[in-house]
């Protein structure tokens, strides 16, 4: 099965040339990684503050995820439309799709801030109410200072979108690099100069988000770009593109969204394994994602890809991308988990935690490096590709099936009833990322995939 996926066969003209391939991945490469570093350390300067802020971010960011994948499937929902239609060189429909994106990504995003902000309490105290009181009050504190900046981050993120679809990820790496310094310099004036606490990173994660949001926006003006917007665009409501657009992105969104909700499902069950299982899972989190950054990377260039060779009824063409750039995302996911494993003794080391929670946390992480190395493109990188080609019903029936039948069984059948703790919620993480992968292969391999062109 695996050697027929791998099989290159198109002989025909190549629209993205090795070149432009490069120009497209390493930017990503370069946000991807830029991103988790600042995620890390993040999670390095809270720890100063004690496990109670580190476990009270971890789990806030677990709900945080539920909304940022959602927005992000969004955005990315709307890359596949934007795609298709600069594919089939419509650039009038091209442009007014982009606007339609940046106005519905700040309706649901905002109307996500305001739920958040009204019962932050009450959410946080229905998921984790076994959590003790530092831990929970640190938890409030982060989750209704980051809830106001969920605005300016769906904005950021379909204003990114947009450049992506261009190819143009370069200008995303330079915004990132700048949302992302902020952050950092933020959180080090909030932790170690001000003393705020989880405060301390909570707030220049506000502002970072911001100005990011502003910056991307006003790119995303200029008219001499292939595509563009316009206010005309934003604030016109056009019922036949949103639906084109939420066609994509609401089978993304809810896989996505409940893919989000498992992994919070499971945090609650490592809640109740103490604090100090809390907070290997927070460090482990933070440290585990350098193992799939670049892939991470390749998911968000192969849907431009795919989609502009959709957009022109090439798919030929879209399968010869989609095996390489999955041949590509195996050498990289490889080369990465083999350097998070050797960077992990020196990268515990700088983690403000016991010696108990530190050799828990080597323990998971060379067990996610070993899985995320074998199965993690097959299961996510495949099915990106397929949604780019607007099959997004089936990935999201599969993703979600998966996730509850696997992963959130399989982590408290192995967690909980078989008292394996946090090694037994990763067991049920390996489960799920292999099911996913049977059935997301078998889909390629069927060409049914092929049937979903949405323009």
């Amino acid at each position: 099965m695996l050697k027929r996926l791998f099989r290159d066969s198109y002989t025909g003209p190549e629209t993205f040339s090795n070149a432009s391939l490069r120009s497209l991945i390493l930017p990503l490469l370069a946000e991807q990684l830029l991103a988790m570093l600042v995620g890390m350390a993040d999670t390095m300067m809270v720890s100063s503050a004690g496990e109670a802020a580190i476990s009270g971010v971890s789990i806030v960011n677990d709900v945080n995820n539920l909304l940022i994948a959602v927005l992000s499937a969004l955005a990315g929902g709307g890359a596949v439309t934007v795609s298709q239609y600069l594919g089939c060189g419509d650039r009038r429909q091209t442009n007014f799709t982009a606007g339609q994106l940046v106005m519905i990504s700040g309706l649901i995003a905002t109307g996500a801030a305001v739920i958040s902000l009204l019962f932050y309490r009450q959410i946080l105290h229905t998921l984790y109410s076994s959590v003790d009181s530092q831990v929970m009050a640190a938890s409030e504190t982060y989750f209704w200072i980051t809830a106001i900046s969920f605005p300016f981050l769906g904005i950021y993120n379909s204003s990114a979108a947009i450049y992506r679809s261009m190819n143009r990820t370069r200008v995303t790496m330079n915004v990132s690099i700048l949302m992302n310094a902020i952050n950092i310099s933020g959180n080090a004036i909030g932790i170690y100069v001000l003393h705020l606490g989880v405060a301390g990173v909570a707030w220049p994660t506000v502002i970072s988000r911001t100005v990011a949001a502003i910056v991307m926006t006003a790119l995303c003006f200029r008219k001499n770009n292939a595509i563009f917007i316009t206010l005309r665009d934003i604030f016109a409501w056009n019922g036949r593109c949103l639906k084109k657009i939420l066609g994509i992105a609401v089978p993304n969104a809810t896989e996505n969204g409940l893919f989000q909700l498992g992994k919070i499902i499971i945090s609650v069950l490592v809640s109740t394994y103490g604090t100090m299982q809390i907070a290997a899972n927070g460090v482990t989190n933070s440290l585990s994602v350098f193992s799939y950054a670049t892939e991470s990377a390749m998911i968000l260039a192969v849907v431009p890809v795919v989609g502009r060779c959709v957009g022109s009824n090439d798919y030929e063409q879209a399968k010869f991308y989609i095996r390489k750039m999955l041949k590509l995302a195996y050498v990289m996911v490889v080369a990465d988990s083999l350097l998070v494993f050797l960077f992990t003794p020196f990268a515990l080391n700088v983690y403000s935690i016991s010696a108990d929670t530190a050799a828990l946390s080597r323990t998971i992480i060379c067990m996610d490096c070993l899985a995320i190395a074998t199965i993690h493109p097959l299961a996510f990188v495949v099915p990106t590709a397929t949604r780019a080609a607007g099959d997004a019903k089936y990935t999201m029936v599969v993703g979600i099936a998966s996730m509850f039948a696997a992963r959130v069984f399989g982590a408290w059948f192995f967690g909980t009833f078989l008292a394996l703790g946090l090694i037994g919620t990763r067991i049920g993480w390996y489960l799920d990322w292999a099911v996913r992968a049977f059935f997301f292969i078998r889909r390629y391999r069927s060409g049914k995939w092929q049937s979903y062109r949405i323009v």
